[in-house]
């Protein structure tokens, strides 16, 4: 799936980082890779998105990534991918990404479907280094990426209205001169159950971030691609 635009993945994957500090410095290094420049495709668009999302078994130091493609217009589930590998890093809140992508970049290259948007369960530029789980992936794979996550992780909002589709801004009052900086959106998928939390992740902007949202919410407050692909990986992991 890699383009002549995205960087060596197999020279990142074999210099895999093994401690706190030389993970920082990859965020570092790659966090000017992420391109905040692009609209992305439009919700509905002639293609496949898919959602990723992992499991793990602490136990066995065990984690199953699923990748799941679904019509993009339709929802329909087209494809999908399970791999199971090890934990590739210790837990250190803020570096979730390093112990999850190799298994991730497994499964995707399993699907036989190239996708043209990709969905996590996570973050992307909601995070507090500019850098969470879906920028990781879309600037090693060059895919378009979006974070969707279930909590809000260090970030103030407030509360959007009670109807379906209402948004408020998800705000980082740490940045730099106090001015506080949105870094994703809070978005109800349906009316009266609590907001999920949007962040771009590469190559999309947060209007179609947003849109995306909630065109792969229509019945639940998750994407039917994090419903999907949820399943799918402790179907995975049970089956290890």
């Amino acid at each position: 799936m890699d383009t002549p635009a995205t960087i060596s993945r197999a020279d990142e994957l074999r210099h895999w980082p093994a401690d706190e500090a030389s993970a920082r410095a990859v965020q570092d290094r790659l966090r000017a890779r992420v391109r905040l420049d692009e609209a992305g495709p439009e919700p509905g668009f002639e293609g496949t998105v898919v959602g990723v999302d992992v499991a793990y078994d602490d136990e066995r130091d065990v984690v199953a990534a699923a990748a799941v493609a679904l019509d993009a217009r339709t929802l329909a589930v087209v494809d999908a991918a399970t791999a199971v590998g090890p934990v590739a890093f210790p837990y250190v809140p803020g570096l979730l990404a390093f112990r999850e992508i190799p298994t991730v970049l497994d499964a995707l290259d399993r699907l036989a479907r190239t996708p043209g948007l990709v969905v996590c369960d996570g973050y992307g530029l909601a995070h507090p280094r500019r850098f969470g789980l879906a920028s990781h992936l879309g600037v090693l794979t060059g895919l378009p990426t979006i974070g969707v996550a279930k909590n809000p992780f260090a970030f103030r909002y407030e509360a959007p209205g009670p109807e379906r589709g209402a948004t408020s801004p998800l705000l980082d009052d740490r940045a730099a001169g106090g001015v506080p900086e949105e870094v994703g959106r809070a978005v109800r998928t349906q009316k009266g159950v609590k907001p999920v939390f949007v962040s771009v992740g590469h190559r999309v902007d947060l209007d179609r971030a947003c849109a995306h949202t909630l065109h792969l919410a229509p019945t639940y407050r998750l994407p039917e691609t994090t419903r999907a692909a949820d399943s799918l990986c402790r179907q995975a992991l049970a089956g290890a």
